[in-house]
């Protein structure tokens, strides 16, 4: 259980969109909203969690410019508060690192919260449909790249758990359940996909599970 107090960033385009981020957090014992750092200041405290929460109506050019922008901030985890979300504009998200996603429409204080915690914990977490639309794009991929493959390995390769893992969180289990199904302690499960993310530089479980999809492992 996460027990250290997050420092959050929220970033929207305009006042009273950040303003209304900013509210849900403001009583939360947990959560500690903090100014974004400039570049002449100092790290936060080893071991502080660091979270930016980011509200995006779409993701266009300026939304994508400044989601890089944040990210380039170091060990920067990012919720992305989403109005509107392309199949495109997924994969690019969670490709460039994001570890959660909301829809604004169901952006409750305590989902908001909770996504801020699996975030600065190192987790992932998105809708069920954001999942659902992600597998079918990455597949759509993986068949495009499978007709033109050359037949080359993979340059990393996955154990059987590890694939194990990966196909249960591609069915939309969380980490209890997949322990139960495969008769693992959860710290292991969470350990296995630790591991892998870091072997394979995946951002996050998202991240992870579109990559399997792609080099054919799910």
């Amino acid at each position: 259980m996460l027990t250290k107090r997050v420092a959050v960033t929220v970033h929207a385009s305009d006042p009273l969109s950040r303003a209304g981020l900013i509210s849900h957090f403001q009583h939360q014992p947990t959560i500690e909203v903090v100014p974004e750092r400039t570049a002449d200041e100092a790290d936060p405290p080893c071991g502080t969690p660091s979270v930016a929460v980011m509200l995006a109506d779409r993701i266009d050019e300026p939304a994508t410019t400044e989601l890089r922008r944040v990210l380039r901030g170091g060990d920067q985890r990012v919720v992305l508060v989403a109005g509107e979300l392309r199949e495109p504009d997924l994969l690019t998200v969670v490709e460039y690192g994001v570890r959660a996603i909301l829809w604004r429409h169901q952006a409750t204080e305590q989902r908001l919260v909770n996504a801020v915690h699996s975030a600065a914990r190192g987790d992932g977490e998105l809708p069920p449909d954001l999942i659902s639309r992600l597998l079918n794009q990455v597949g759509r991929l993986q068949r495009a790249t499978s007709t033109a493959s050359t037949g080359t390995a993979p340059l990393f390769g996955m154990a059987p758990r590890e694939v194990d893992v990966l196909r249960l969180l591609a069915e939309g289990l969380d980490t209890r359940q997949i322990s139960e199904k495969l008769a693992y302690s959860e710290r292991t499960v969470k350990n296995i996909l630790h591991a892998l993310m870091t072997r394979l530089h995946l951002a996050n479980r998202a991240h992870a599970v579109a990559y399997a999809l792609r080099e054919g492992y799910i």
